[in-house]
């Protein structure tokens, strides 16, 4: 049989308060796309879906299509991530089955058995998002301080893992769908941090060498985990912040059988906006202007501030979605005496601080001070 993974969509998810709608309905286009022309037989969505809990309708609209979009094509079967809302999920669960969608909010032992319209028959242990208050008891959290219960939320984990893969078949490709984190897997960028270290991850001697392929979501680089069998997150289709800006973006797909192992491809995605930094004072970067597409910028300006640099920045760059000065051309910062001092030559040393030395904004600061003192 032939699958796809994906995961991590995000869809919701702004840029400085810039809009992605479009790029997300282009690259989930794509994605359908590469699902209908590999003909394949099931689609594995690891998680996170959604960027908020509380999705807008346009974020719900988007994504609920591209779910109906792939059943046509294959069957699908979803688990949710941490920033998904599993019982929303389970809400609407029963109108995607009827559409061969299979949206699974909760841990159950019992794998998930699919059988292809060419009679292979999958078997898959599902395992969403499992916060850390639902793998250790309360008491527990009472009695340890956090770093002492890595090493059992690890434990448990395990169990649950070999419990929902024990009855994994000889006659079956056998599959994990799971959101979680893995020990020194690598971030792609955008990530809760919160709830990718310490007390939440886990190693991969966790799955069994029975499984076929791991499917996994949470992380946002796409990459190859070594462990007793096939281990694989897809990433996210899209670049979601400046942190991860030079990874390529893909979904996967593989080949399996009962007698065979998964012949795994990784298949790039091009619909995304690119998402880089440049550096440098204003008279270098000017001349990149016109040079840098449609990709959105962040701007490291490598000289002091100054009243009215972010325009000129942003009219050099359209696309520069956040604009900051170098820590190195920012000015040490002093104590001083406020009791004996005026608000204007506060503000002037507040200036003087950060490198930036302006009389316009000074007056302009001095005139607002003395209306709101009137």
């Amino acid at each position: 049989m032939r699958v796809l993974h994906t995961a991590d969509w995000h869809v919701g998810k702004t840029l400085a308060g810039r809009s992605r709608q479009d790029e997300h309905e282009s690259v989930l286009k794509e994605i359908v796309g590469i699902a209908r022309d590999r003909e394949v037989d099931v689609v594995l969505v690891a998680g996170d879906l959604f960027d908020t809990t509380a999705p807008s309708p346009e974020a719900e609209r988007i994504v609920y299509r591209t779910l109906l979009e792939l059943s046509d094509i294959g069957r699908v079967v979803v688990v949710p991530g941490n920033h998904d809302n599993e019982r929303r999920m389970a809400a609407i669960a029963p109108l995607f089955a009827l559409s061969n969608a299979t949206l699974h909010p909760f841990v159950t032992q019992e794998p998930l058995e699919v059988e292809t319209a060419r009679g292979e028959r999958a078997r898959i242990a599902l395992l969403p998002w499992l916060s850390q208050r639902h793998v250790i008891k309360a008491d527990q959290l009472m009695a340890h301080d956090p770093h002492e219960l890595t090493g059992e939320f690890n434990e448990r984990m395990r169990r649950i893992i070999a419990a929902l893969t024990k009855d994994f078949a000889a006659d079956a490709v056998n599959i994990v769908l799971a959101h979680v984190t893995i020990a020194n897997a690598q971030h792609g960028g955008g990530e809760r941090l919160a709830q990718t270290i310490f007390d939440y991850w886990i190693d991969t001697t966790a799955f069994p060498a029975s499984a076929h392929y791991v499917a996994l979501g949470h992380l946002h680089k796409m990459q190859r985990l070594p462990g007793p069998c096939p281990i694989q997150y897809a990433g996210s289709p899209l670049q979601l912040d400046f942190s991860g800006n030079d990874d390529a973006k893909y979904v996967v797909v593989f080949d399996a059988s009962s007698e065979t192992p998964a012949d795994i491809d990784e298949v790039p995605l091009s619909s995304g906006r690119r998402l880089r930094t440049i550096r440098g004072s204003l008279d270098r970067l000017a001349p990149l202007s016109g040079t840098t597409g449609d990709d959105f910028l962040r701007v490291v300006v490598e000289e002091p501030g100054r009243a009215g640099l972010s325009d000129e920045i942003r009219e050099l760059f359209p696309a520069a979605v956040k604009i900051m000065i170098s820590p190195e051309a920012r000015a040490t910062r002093r104590t001083i005496e406020m009791s004996e001092t005026s608000p204007r030559e506060l503000f002037s040393r507040y200036l003087e601080e950060r490198g930036l030395k302006d009389d316009a904004l000074l007056g302009l600061f001095q005139e607002l001070y003395e209306d709101a003192d009137a």
